[in-house]
């Protein structure tokens, strides 16, 4: 009869680990899946109490597969806020990188929880790191995590970061068909003609095939007849009779008074635009300048 170890049996025997510079790591496999612990489990599957009595038992907070998938990386991309804190109170590294370049913070903000977000970002989580696939504000942004992105907005992260592979993060959210996200950059100040390389975040939406994000970035100004590496304009690249296609065509030039909104809001400058609401204007005027 095949002896059947029960999850308790599991936990009472040592697991085997080594520790490079300084970080534990557990070697029974190479797999980051099959060599995860059940300290790896319990945080993935928000099981606090376990968790604790895992480390009451001796297992140590930053024990890392061998992929350096830590236990805070499990519990932030399960959104599990209780057992993110528990973990981080304990001593938890909030600014370890996975072998594949994923902080904790770029976890919370794949999971879309906010509290997640907000707690790493607490904990002095770095809102830039130099791995190029995994940014926290792409991720949020292309996830359509609006509440996410405006907390790493508020800590000051570069709104115009582009990455050679996923361009800028309205470039993303525009090819992800973000719409809320796509709004929140643009009122944010982020740059409409700053894309991938030379195609816009207008080409990326044209892509998308959302009429109203296209809309949008023509209401703050996207200049349709730019032209990106191939020489194509947006209207270029869009699918014949396609909804995004009869956007442009039946979308006229920018007003006058859209015209001044545009370069009223370039003068002010991304860091003061928060200022508008206290300019001695109209209160019609003030809305108009923040697209309110």
């Amino acid at each position: 009869m095949a002896l059947v170890q029960t999850e308790h049996s599991l936990v009472s025997q040592p697991w085997p680990s080594h520790i490079y510079s300084g970080m534990v790591c557990n070697t029974l496999m190479a797999d980051s899946w099959a060599d995860r612990t059940p300290l790896h489990e319990a945080a993935c599957q928000g099981r606090l109490l376990h968790l604790r009595d895992l480390i009451a038992q001796g297992f140590h907070v930053n024990t890392f597969t061998m992929d350096r998938v830590s236990p805070l990386h499990e519990a932030c991309l399960g959104g599990r806020y209780a057992c993110a804190k528990f973990l981080l109170d304990k001593g938890a590294n909030v600014n370890v990188i996975s072998t594949d370049g994923a902080t904790p913070l770029f976890n919370a903000c794949s999971s879309g929880n906010a509290a997640c977000v907000r707690l790493v970002l607490q904990c002095s989580a770095f809102i830039h790191h130099s791995y190029q696939l995994a940014s926290p504000i792409h991720e949020a942004a292309k996830k359509g995590h609006k509440e996410c992105l405006e907390l790493l907005l508020s800590c000051g992260v570069h709104i115009d970061l582009e990455l050679p592979v996923l361009g800028t993060p309205l470039y993303s959210a525009c090819l992800a068909r973000a719409s809320g996200c796509v709004r929140t950059l643009l009122l944010s100040g982020a740059d409409v003609q700053i894309g991938r390389r030379q195609d816009s975040p207008l080409h990326a939406a044209v892509r998308g095939g959302d009429p109203d994000i296209v809309e949008l970035l023509l209401d703050y100004g996207a200049d349709r007849s730019w032209r990106n590496a191939d020489g194509k304009t947006p209207r270029d690249i869009a699918e014949p009779n396609s909804s995004v296609r009869a956007k442009l065509l039946t979308k006229g030039p920018c007003s006058l008074s859209q015209l001044c909104r545009l370069s009223v809001r370039r003068s002010l400058g991304r860091s003061r635009l928060h200022t508008v609401a206290s300019l001695f204007l109209p209160r019609s005027i003030k809305a108009f300048l923040l697209y309110h």
